[in-house]
C-alpha cells in the first residue's frame, strides 16, 4: 500500500509538524492554552494544531484514506469505527503523546502515526520529539530506529518493565518476594510512544498496560512484533487495534519475556481489568 518513499514522506511530515507545532510551544504555553478534557486528561493548543497538520499531510500521501486522530475522536467518538472496517484502511494519529508531560515542561513526549488495513496495523511511526529519534515499522518488513534495524535479544537479567501506575502498585503489593525477584525495575514515563522507543533501545524489556487506546499502542505493538517479539492482550489473544480499549496489552521484542510476564500477571488480581478469558 505504501512505497518506501511514502514511508519516508510520513517521517518528514512528522518532523516538520513537530518543528512547527510542538517544539515552539514547549515550555511556552499560556495557561489558557491548556485544559483538561476530564480530570488528569490534558489537551493543549499544540495537540490540536499538530493533529490538523498531520491530517492534512497524510491525506496527500494516501488520498481518500480517513484519519482517526485522538482529538477528533474526542469530538466524534464514532470515528473509531473506521478502524474496524474489513478490507478498508485508515490512519491513526496521536499528535502529542504525553500531553501532561508536555504541559508541565517535562521532556517526555512523542508523536505517533500508524496505518491500519483490514483491521491490522501495517505501518507504524513513533517520533521521540525532544530527542529527535524516530522508529519506523512495516508489517513483514521489520522495524528501524533512526534507520538502523532493530532485533532485540532476550534480557540478560530479570526483565525491566514499563507499566501503568495502578498495575505497578498491585504487582508490588500482591507478588511474593520470589515472584517479584523474577522482574527487574518497574517504572512509567507517562508517554507510551517514548516507552516503546526505550524498549527498542533495550533500556527496558516490556510494557504492560490496562487501557490501550489505539493511538497510543497500535504503532508500538507492531514494532514489538517486527523486532521479533509479540504484543498480546491479557487473555493471550494477539493485539489488534480495533479491540476493546480495556483488553490490556503485554508487549516485548522477546516472546520469552511476554510469556514470563504473562505467567506472573496471572497471579495478580485487579478488579479494574477486563476479563482475561
Amino acid at each position: 500500500m505504501l512505497s518506501d518513499g511514502d514511508f519516508q514522506r510520513v517521517v518528514e511530515l512528522m518532523r516538520e509538524t513537530a518543528a512547527a507545532e510542538l517544539l515552539p510551544r514547549f515550555r511556552n504555553l499560556a495557561q489558557d492554552e491548556i485544559r483538561q478534557k476530564r480530570p488528569g486528561d490534558f489537551v493543549t493548543v499544540a495537540d490540536v494544531a499538530s493533529e490538523q497538520r498531520l491530517a492534512s499531510g497524510l491525506a496527500k500521501i494516501l488520498p481518500g484514506v480517513p484519519v482517526v486522530g485522538e482529538e477528533a475522536v474526542e469530538k466524534d467518538p464514532g470515528l473509531v469505527d473506521l478502524i474496524v472496517r474489513p478490507g478498508e484502511s485508515c490512519w491513526i494519529v496521536d499528535p502529542l503523546d504525553g500531553t501532561a508531560n508536555f504541559a508541565a515542561g517535562r521532556d517526555r513526549f512523542a508523536m505517533i502515526v500508524c496505518l491500519v488495513h483490514d483491521l491490522e496495523t501495517v505501518g507504524g511511526w513513533i517520533l521521540d520529539v525532544p530527542n529527535n529519534r524516530i522508529a519506523v515499522a512495516r508489517k513483514g518488513g521489520g522495524v528501524t530506529l533512526d534507520g538502523i534495524a532493530v532485533r532485540t535479544a532476550a534480557p540478560n537479567g530479570p526483565p525491566a518493565g514499563l507499566v501503568g501506575y495502578r498495575v505497578r502498585k498491585e504487582f508490588e503489593r500482591q507478588l511474593g518476594k520470589s515472584e517479584r525477584s523474577q522482574l527487574g525495575v518497574l517504572s512509567t514515563l507517562n508517554c507510551a510512544g517514548r516507552e516503546y522507543i526505550e524498549i527498542l533501545q533495550r533500556q527496558f524489556d516490556f510494557c504492560l498496560y490496562r487501557m490501550t487506546k489505539p493511538w497510543d499502542h497500535a504503532a508500538g505493538a507492531l514494532m514489538m512484533s517486527e523486532a521479533g517479539g509479540e504484543a498480546i492482550r491479557f487473555n493471550g489473544a494477539p493485539y489488534r487495534p480495533g479491540d476493546r480499549v480495556d483488553s490490556g496489552i503485554i508487549a516485548s521484542p522477546s516472546p520469552e519475556v511476554v510469556a514470563q510476564v504473562q505467567q506472573l500477571f496471572e497471579r495478580v488480581q485487579l478488579p479494574l481489568l477486563a476479563p482475561r478469558g
